[in-house]
C-alpha cells in the first residue's frame, strides 16, 4: 500500500485556500489517489466547536488563549482523523495547519513564532506536512475577495490590513526557511492556473501507475 501524504494549504484570508483544496482533491482523486479533504479549525466535533468559539466576533479572545484554542482543535483533529488516515495510506489535504498559527498568532498577535511552535509541538508532536502550498496574495486583494463573498466576517477577518500584511510577511519568512516543504504559488491568477501550479508543486509525490 502506498503511504499516505499530508498536503497543507496556507495563506492569508481571501487567498483561495478552500477553492484550491476542493479542486486539488478532485484532481488527485482523478489520478487514483485516495484523498480526504479536511479543514482547520474543524474536521471533527470538538474542533468544530472550538472553531465556532475562536471565530465568534461577539467574543473577546486574548491572544494566548487564541493560540491555545487553535492548538487544542489541531490536536483533536490530528489524533482523531489525520493520523489514522495517513496510516491507512490516504492522502490528507488540509486547509490550514501549524504554519497558520505560526503566522497568525506567532507574528500577527506578536506571541513569537518559536513560542507558538512549541505549543503545537506539545499538541501534535512532530507531524510535519510532506508539502505545503502557500498561496500568495496581496492583503488588499484578499479583502476584496472576502467582500465579494458576502456574509458576516468572522473575528479574525475583522482585523486590519496591517495585521494581514504582517501575516503575509511571516509566511514568506517561513517559506524561505523551508523551501523544500513550502512552495509559494501566485494566487492572484485564475483558479485554473493556481490548480496547475499546485499539481506541479506536488508532482514528485504523486504515485505513478504500478507504484
Amino acid at each position: 500500500m502506498t503511504g499516505g501524504r499530508l498536503i497543507t494549504i496556507e495563506g492569508i484570508d481571501g487567498a483561495g485556500k478552500s477553492t484550491l483544496a476542493a479542486t486539488l482533491a478532485e484532481a488527485l482523486a482523478g489520478r487514483g489517489v485516495r484523498v480526504e479533504l479536511l479543514h482547520e479549525p474543524g474536521g471533527v466535533g470538538l474542533s468544530e466547536r472550538i472553531g465556532e468559539l475562536v471565530k465568534d466576533p461577539s467574543l473577546k479572545v486574548e491572544a494566548h488563549a487564541e493560540a491555545l484554542l487553535y492548538a487544542a482543535a489541531r490536536a483533536e483533529l490530528v489524533r482523531e482523523r489525520v493520523t489514522p488516515l495517513l496510516g491507512e495510506g490516504v492522502w490528507v489535504l488540509l486547509d490550514r495547519f501549524v504554519d497558520s498559527s505560526l503566522a497568525y498568532q506567532g507574528a500577527g498577535r506578536e506571541l513569537g513564532v518559536e513560542q507558538v511552535r512549541a505549543i503545537n509541538l506539545f499538541a501534535i508532536g512532530d507531524l510535519t506536512p510532506d508539502r505545503t502550498l502557500l498561496l500568495r496574495i496581496a492583503p488588499s486583494t484578499g479583502r476584496a475577495r472576502q467582500g465579494a463573498r458576502g456574509g458576516e466576517p468572522d473575528r479574525l477577518e475583522l482585523e486590519s490590513e496591517r495585521f494581514f500584511e504582517t501575516i503575509a510577511a511571516a509566511y514568506e519568512q517561513l517559506a524561505s526557511a523551508e523551501p523544500g516543504r513550502i512552495r509559494p504559488i501566485d494566487a492572484e491568477q485564475p483558479a485554473e492556473r493556481v490548480l496547475e501550479l499546485a499539481l506541479a508543486a506536488i508532482e514528485d509525490l504523486i504515485p505513478r501507475s504500478g507504484d
